[in-house]
């Protein structure tokens, strides 16, 4: 993905932004320059994130490319996925430290800031539009309500967006990290096999790309014709889900049911947890692929199965979010918050 618009004219002495969503796998970097009511990407290009050990190195190879040096960036903000601690995290399911200050003065950027990736795309719901964004159930979102947010992708990610003196303020946690609570007979099964194979079994455990893996390797046994042994084992899940939305593989459609109940269940959770009346967002790489099963009714209906707060959740509307550069915009969010409140000029 390279993309680097024309129509907008950028004054690198004004107000340009630099953002960054460094993924397990991928990685995106941008320019952008602050309007309202969100900042306009200019540049924007994605890294394989395993190809670089320093992130600095790829941020320099972007900047190069884009023809800007880092003194005229105003703000920079990244995400990660893991947790952060200051300006510094390790990346939870790659290798990978991040320290964004290094990562400032190699490359004389003043301003910069590192989030965790699920509070990057927090900060982006706000200004998501309706095209943005896929109905699951429409709810009655609650006036001065919370919102929550979920993503499952190469990991899982969860947040909260607290309602806090008239705006949402995005809060960061690991809850992907808590202990997975089966349900039904089938993911005590599923629990019981991969606590002896893997031993403490956590929610990514199921709920990722690779937690669907581990449920079809449970489920399937032995080889899976729609699994092909010679691909990149990255590319298995979409294999499964492919497999199991076009009805050739009925192991491959019971993994996906299984996965999107439990992706709903999980939701469900974070929305009691979060008390999230104003909406919950499913984000991440996995729920725009998978639309037609998502919608099918497991979802929802292990969304809402959490007596006595069944009409509870009935109520909160449901959205997944399509703009695949999300986590992206709100990392140039928060850029952009960061650059006006050290003096910058006002939004376009």
């Amino acid at each position: 993905m390279q993309e680097r618009r024309t129509d907008v004219n950028v004054d690198y002495n004004r107000s340009v932004l630099l953002a960054g969503d460094l993924g397990g796998t991928k990685t995106l970097l941008g320019l952008f320059v602050q309007t309202a009511p969100r900042p306009e990407p200019v540049d924007t290009r994605a890294f394989p994130t395993q190809a670089f050990s320093d992130p600095g190195d790829m941020v320099a190879e972007f900047l190069a490319g884009a023809g800007v040096s880092g003194d005229r960036i105003q703000a920079a903000c990244f995400c990660v996925a893991g947790p952060v601690f200051g300006t510094r995290a390790q990346l939870t399911n790659v290798p990978r430290e991040v320290d964004a200050a290094a990562v400032g003065r190699r490359l004389s950027i003043d301003r910069v800031a590192l989030l965790n990736d699920l509070v990057a795309l927090a900060h982006a719901v706000p200004v998501l539009v309706p095209s943005e964004l896929h109905t699951l159930q429409a709810g009655r979102s609650a006036a001065g309500g919370n919102k929550a947010l979920i993503a499952a992708g190469t990991g899982l990610g969860e947040a909260c967006l607290h309602f806090v003196g008239g705006r949402l303020v995005p809060s960061p946690s690991e809850a992907a990290h808590a202990d997975f609570a089966a349900r039904t007979p089938v993911e005590v099964r599923i629990l019981q096999e991969l606590t002896r194979t893997l031993g403490r079994v956590d929610v990514e455990r199921v709920v990722s790309g690779p937690g669907l893996v581990n449920i079809h390797r449970v489920l399937h046994g032995g080889a899976c014709p729609a699994v092909d042994p010679a691909s990149d084992p990255a590319r298995a899940p979409a294999q499964i889900s492919q497999a199991a939305l076009e009805r050739r593989c009925s192991r491959c459609v019971e993994t996906l049911r299984i996965f999107v109940a439990a992706y709903g269940a999980e939701a469900g959770n974070l929305a009691l947890r979060s008390l999230a009346t104003a909406g919950v967002y499913v984000g991440g790489g996995i729920a725009p692929k998978i639309l037609p099963a998502l919608e099918a009714g497991e979802f929802l209906e292990a969304f809402r199965a959490k007596a006595p707060m069944e009409e509870l959740l009935r109520d909160v509307p449901v959205f997944v979010i399509l703009n695949p550069a999300a986590g992206l915009l709100g990392a140039a969010v928060h850029a952009g918050a960061m650059a006006q409140s050290a003096g910058a000029p006002d939004p376009l």
